[in-house]
């Protein structure tokens, strides 16, 4: 006879009275390891086990930057308008609306400055969370300002990059902030403030294209993906298949167009000694 023995059959625990894990307690990477978020946060969000680069947004980028996660955000509440009225599943302005509710952004780049191990930066920070990272009016406009403030400050300037392209819904406008981006960077380089570019998963499209890749250093997050379009239809335009780990950073490293790659563990602590060596 066994020394336990339900008396009642079944579960009678009532339905409202169940505890279950809240979402987000746990992370599984793509190689199958499950990280408990705090361990992730505690680790820049990169997983202990196998070194995958978890992607986060601007908010936890800030507080691996900035020293004691105090900056001064700018132009926090400029929103994009609709000066095409354009409309597919729904109206631009209900997405720019819901989507805004749904990530607490108000676009998909943030820019702020403050201090980093006690050298005054500015960085602007994209989030893929918000409509794929587009590159809109508001984000070139962003960007565009915070330049501004580094010229006026004699700051240097630090771009993270994370985005899907231009913003489809802005058509050209969106694309002209190709050319008002870099045009902003010449001014910069004129003056002589290092500008670093930080090029994250995915970084692709227009902003591959125009600010991502002008850096007086070029650096990216290890396996981050990094090209102008993607696999398929590059595949589908060349008709061959595409060499293993294409696009990524690594790929990208070994073909020129990055100058190194840096774990975001280590991403403060280089940073501080690249500003270092270019003062």
């Amino acid at each position: 006879m066994s020394w336990f023995k339900r008396k009642d059959k079944g579960i009678q625990t009532p339905t409202e009275a169940k505890k279950e894990a809240p979402d987000g307690l746990w992370t599984k990477t793509p190689s199958g390891k499950i990280v408990h978020t705090r361990e992730l946060k505690s680790n820049s969000y990169v997983s202990p086990e196998d070194g995958y680069h978890v992607r986060i947004g601007s908010a936890e980028y800030f507080e691996i930057l900035f020293d004691n996660n105090k900056f001064t955000e700018l132009d926090e509440n400029m929103e994009s308008a609709d000066p095409l009225k354009f409309v597919d599943t729904k109206a631009y302005p209900d997405r720019i609306k819901s989507t805004q509710k749904k990530s607490e952004l108000k676009d998909a780049v943030r820019t702020a400055y403050g201090k980093m191990n006690g050298l005054e930066i500015t960085v602007a920070c994209m989030d893929f969370g918000f409509i794929g990272g587009s590159m809109g009016s508001v984000v070139g406009e962003k960007i565009a300002r915070a330049i501004d403030h580094s010229l006026q400050n004699k700051k240097p300037f630090l771009m993270i990059s994370k985005s899907g392209g231009a913003r489809m819904m802005e058509a050209g406008l969106s694309l002209m902030q190709m050319a008002k981006t870099s045009a902003k960077l010449a001014l910069l380089s004129e003056a002589k403030i290092p500008y670093i570019s930080l090029l994250t998963d995915p970084t692709t499209g227009g902003v591959t294209a125009s600010y991502a890749m002008l850096g007086d250093f070029n650096i990216a997050e290890p396996g981050a993906l990094i090209g102008f379009a993607g696999p398929r239809v590059i595949r589908e335009t060349i008709g061959k298949d595409l060499p293993k780990g294409f696009q990524s950073a690594e790929f990208v490293l070994d073909h020129g167009f990055l100058d190194f790659i840096v774990d975001r563990r280590n991403l403060k602590s280089k940073l501080t000694t690249l500003l270092k060596m270019l003062k």
